[in-house]
């Protein structure tokens, strides 16, 4: 079984902030976090820069100090899930893995235990429904048309398999996070500001709504690595996201005092 006792959840705007390095390659994507890690501290590396660049783009960024999000999205037969999750807890910097949750409750749980008895390991996260997925992508898929009963099926059979957190879009995350307590993990991408384009994201929140609904951690990629300064992107969603944890805890000690 999974640690389900992860380290004190911390509040500070940048320990929320994953970066998608969405690159085709190595040299970009290096230079994206050179130029945000003053203010970024984990980055996602995902199937497009690894398959170009496999392990040496882990190395190359945890040389930086970042702290990595390995978003391979694992969905195979169980045991070569298991071997695959085991390889990449080897990897230098990786922090954060994901799983697939449609691989089954069987292939969760050969993941879990590819990790247990680790002294040092990555939380596993599974994945419950992309954010591109639409109702009517799910109904051509001959799946329930509706995403957030399913994604929230799916988030409480990952729970139960010893998962130490989901993937999954703003739009679950309050049922989820009511529903399965706080220590699960909560990582949401598809974050926008109100002035970006949603590009092929079907299910988008901004960041402080999706701090408002229980994220943990909220997944950043084009608003920031395709704006005209990066720089100035990402310090707009720090402010936005410091914003949000201050009325957090202002309505935290309200409730206390109330």
């Amino acid at each position: 079984m999974a640690d389900r006792h992860p380290e004190a959840k911390v509040n500070l705007p940048r320990e929320k902030l994953i970066v998608a390095l969405d690159f085709p390659s190595l040299g970009p994507a290096l230079e994206m976090a050179r130029r945000l890690r003053p203010q970024v501290e984990r980055f996602k590396v995902g199937a497009q820069l690894f398959t170009a660049e496999g392990p040496r783009a882990l190395e190359r960024l945890a040389a930086l100090g970042a702290r990595l999000f390995l978003d391979l999205k694992f969905h195979d037969i169980p045991n070569t899930v298991r071997g695959a999750v085991a390889a990449a807890a080897e990897q230098p910097g990786v922090e954060l893995l994901t799983v697939h949750a449609l691989g089954g409750a069987e292939m969760l749980r050969a993941a879990v235990e590819a990790l247990t008895g680790r002294d040092r390991r990555p939380k596993l996260l599974a994945v419950t429904l992309l954010t591109s997925l639409s109702p009517a992508a799910l109904r051509k898929m001959g799946l329930p048309a509706k995403p957030n009963p399913l994604a929230l099926r799916l988030g409480r059979l990952a729970w139960r398999q010893g998962v130490d957190g989901l993937i999954c879009s703003a739009e679950e995350t309050r049922r989820l996070r009511r529903t399965l307590g706080p220590r699960c993990l909560l990582v949401v991408p598809g974050i926008r500001p109100a002035s970006a384009a949603e590009h092929d994201q079907a299910r988008t929140a901004t960041p402080a709504a999706a701090l408002r609904a229980g994220a943990d951690l909220l997944v950043v990629g084009r608003p920031i690595t395709r704006a005209a300064s990066p720089e100035a992107a990402a310090a707009a969603i720090l402010a936005e996201i410091a914003a949000a944890l201050d009325g957090l805890d202002q309505k935290r000690r309200r409730s206390q005092h109330g």
